[in-house]
């Protein structure tokens, strides 16, 4: 049965239900009815199980059927206070579950949930405001199988306290299935039995991670916790050993050599996977030759190899504060694929013809051999172009000139997108610093300079250049796209600002980037600047990996993709194939129809993996934040109110730590919290804290098992 002839079953059997004579029946009755022969009796039963997972129609106890407009799937959200959101996709707000309707739900499950009817919004919920309220009906599938957490140890048993605050309850451990595991020790366990009321769920402990005051556990615990693959398989390594440490002169044949033009890599000092290398240069008509030259990774990962399943799996490579872990082994991403210094390699051009009103005029897609002239830093290029530094000017003599060409066409590329209406959100990225024992020692904001700024610049250049091309070309190909936000949130969003002395023009039903902007550029150096930022970008949606090039809302253009980064995200390396395809006349009919077969789970699957990685990035951050802070309990700090929510105030600290201040730890007054104007007002007093107010904050507490700070404001009095 084809997909079609699925849907098409589905929906006959939706309008039978549909009629006002139907009578419930059982499956047999059904297929009776339906005059289904004894041999596409299978085929019914799959299109009833579908349209049951899809929550169209309910079969009862006794195996009635019928149409159930009110029953919908969604994840189950659990908290620790019993209570529980299910969310069910398409829906704008997620549906709260109170305690005694749970039914067992587990965090992660998918759920079916019914609705309950007259209270709709009667319930309000901290930090929720008023949701539909539903009950769970039946658990579909459970979402979680493995939890991290910290072992304790009893006389005849033993027990995990999840590091997930969302699963809210501790996990029964036998003690023959303890694994040996101590007091302390973190450990990865396997659910075996889920529970009930009164009955904790039951597991057995499969991996020791070791003890939580060990080096390094703390961040391998979140790495296990969101099952980010760690260490690369046999196969895979065994197949990386396989690939040579130099380009091969076959692998040269039918490339275009470009090693007689002077080029460089810029980034962090730090950087060893070096994907991307650059040159500049000018003609006499005043037009600029950018050179956006690539890794050709796809050289060395084969579609469908153990290393392409394994890059695939990943998705990204994930950055977190004392490690990374790469979607391609280390002797590829540093090695055969990094565009080091002074050795050839091979690379996926795009050379561009910029005029002096930055656009494209003309520009060519290229596979290539490279050999990259130095390898510079971020911040010596910055101290080259801005500084005029002379030491490191004399060092890199014949590469200066270059440098201030690049300096002239970022500047022009840049007036040109922002003349568009490109949204360019500014956040100082942190930067937490460690000691040998995974210590934090400082944590400073890591700011962009002239140079990040530059390179992408140029990188933005070509992801649009080769995006419209294939785009153009019709053929199937992974795009990054962003929609334009939702209206109810940028009208939300538009009277809180008005209510600043703020303004976003709103025409119909749509609001063009150029009035983010514009509003981005009026708030500029202003104390309000970071939260106002932060509640924009609130606004807005999340870009995601699509088949469809529908655009990007925040960069303003019509076609969009990732090219440039193959080595350490994999829908570049995807579309890296589909160029050298096209490139060498292969995309055939045949090869068209695999690439339309693939790439929407590749799509999908990529844009999982880029949630998941940012969220182990940001929960490792806030960890270490945590840690950094709980040396200072006691000190006083001068912050900004970042949040303002019915149960605290959210203040962040100029290093970008942020902790929250307890409207219930604060003494003397009642609170009434205002979620239009974003700010809380002491019912005798009339004393108010809203978004953007400079305070004084004690540091009071810290919860390593939440990460979070607890703050207390300092009143002017004291």
């Amino acid at each position: 049965m084809t997909a079609e002839q699925l849907n098409q079953r589905k929906k006959i059997i939706l309008e039978l239900l549909d009629d006002a004579f139907y009578v419930p029946m059982k499956e047999k009755e059904l297929a009776v009815f339906l005059q289904v022969s004894r041999e596409d009796r299978n085929d019914l039963k799959i299109c009833l199980d579908e349209l049951v997972r899809e929550g169209k129609i309910t079969i009862s106890a006794k195996g009635k059927i019928t149409k159930d407009e009110k029953r919908l799937i969604g994840t189950f959200i659990s908290n620790r206070r019993g209570f529980g959101f299910v969310h069910v996709e398409g829906m704008e707000d997620d549906l709260f579950v109170p305690e005694d309707e749970t039914h067992g739900a587990f965090h992660n499950d998918l759920v079916e949930v019914v609705l309950v009817p007259g209270r709709s919004g009667r319930r309000a919920v901290p930090g929720r405001g008023r949701r539909q309220e539903a009950t769970v009906k039946r658990i579909l599938e459970h979402g979680i199988e493995h939890v991290v957490g910290t072992y304790e140890k009893s006389k005849t048993y033993g027990f995990v306290i999840p590091d997930n605050t969302k699963i809210d309850c501790d996990i029964f451990i036998p003690n023959e299935r303890s694994k040996g595991a101590m007091d302390g020790h973190k450990v990865v366990v396997e659910i075996t039995d889920y529970g009930s009321a009164g009955k904790n769920p039951e597991g057995k402990v499969v991996e020791i991670l070791g003890h939580r005051n060990d080096p390094g556990v703390d961040i391998l615990s979140i790495v296990k916790a969101y099952d980010i693959p760690y260490e690369f398989p046999e196969k895979v390594m065994n197949q990386a050993a396989r690939v040579p440490e130099e380009i091969l002169e076959a692998d040269c044949n039918g490339r275009e050599d470009l090693r007689g033009i002077s080029m460089v890599t810029i980034d962090g000092e730090d950087a060893k996977d070096l994907d991307d290398a650059v040159h500049v240069r000018r003609f006499d008509d005043g037009t600029y030759e950018l050179g956006v030259h690539i890794a050709d990774v796809s050289n060395y990962v084969q579609e469908n190899s153990a290393l392409d399943w394994e890059a695939k799996e990943r998705g990204t490579s994930v950055y977190l504060t004392d490690r990374v872990i790469p979607m391609l082994p280390h002797r590829l991403s540093n090695g055969i694929c990094s565009l080091n210094q002074g050795v050839d390699r091979l690379a996926l051009s795009c050379i561009m013809t910029i005029d002096q009103k930055g656009k494209c005029t003309d520009y060519r897609i290229v596979e290539s051999v490279i050999c990259v002239d130095r390898r510079m830093t971020y911040t010596n290029v910055a101290k080259i172009i801005e500084d005029h530094d002379p030491d490191l000017m004399q060092e890199y003599e014949p590469l200066v000139p270059m440098f201030f060409l690049m300096k002239e066409l970022s500047a022009i590329l840049r007036k040109n997108r922002h003349k568009r209406g490109s949204i360019d959100f500014d956040f100082p990225e942190t930067r937490i610093l460690l000691d040998e024992k995974g210590r934090p020692t400082d944590i400073r904001p890591y700011e962009r300079n002239s140079a990040t700024m530059l390179i992408e610049d140029f990188m933005l250049a070509a992801n649009e250049t080769v995006a419209q091309h294939f785009y153009w070309l019709e053929l199937p190909f992974v795009y990054r796209t962003h929609e334009a936000p939702d209206m109810e949130k940028i009208q939300k969003l538009s009277t809180f600002l008005y209510n600043m002395g703020y303004h976003i023009h709103v025409k119909g039903e749509e609001v063009h980037p150029k009035e983010i902007q514009k509003l981005i550029g009026s708030i500029e150096g202003t104390p309000e600047e970071a939260m106002i930022l932060r509640l924009t970008l609130r606004s807005m949606k999340q870009a995601k990996y699509t088949t469809e090039c529908t655009g990007h809302f925040g960069l303003a253009c019509d076609y969009y993709c990732h090219f440039t980064s193959p080595i350490r995200r994999y829908p570049d390396l995807q579309i890296h194939r589909i160029i050298k395809e096209y490139l060498r006349g292969r995309m055939k009919e045949n090869r068209i129809a695999h690439y339309d077969s693939i790439l929407p789970q590749v799509a999908e699957h990529s844009s999982r993996t880029e949630r998941r990685a940012e969220e182990a990035e940001r929960e490792t951050e806030k960890l270490k934040k945590a840690q950094y802070m709980s040396e200072r309990i006691g000190e006083t700090y001068t912050g900004v109110i970042s949040g303002v929510t019915a149960w605290g105030i959210y203040v962040e600290l100029p290093n970008t730590v942020e902790g929250m201040v307890a409207l219930n730890k604060m003494e003397g007054d009642y609170y009434l919290f205002d979620e239009t104007l974003h700010e809380v007002r002491g019912k005798t007093t009339g004393q108010v804290w809203k978004l953007g107010q400079t305070v004084t904050v004690q540091v009071k507490d810290v919860d390593f098992l939440t990460r979070s700070i607890d703050f207390a404001l300092v009143r002017d009095e004291e």
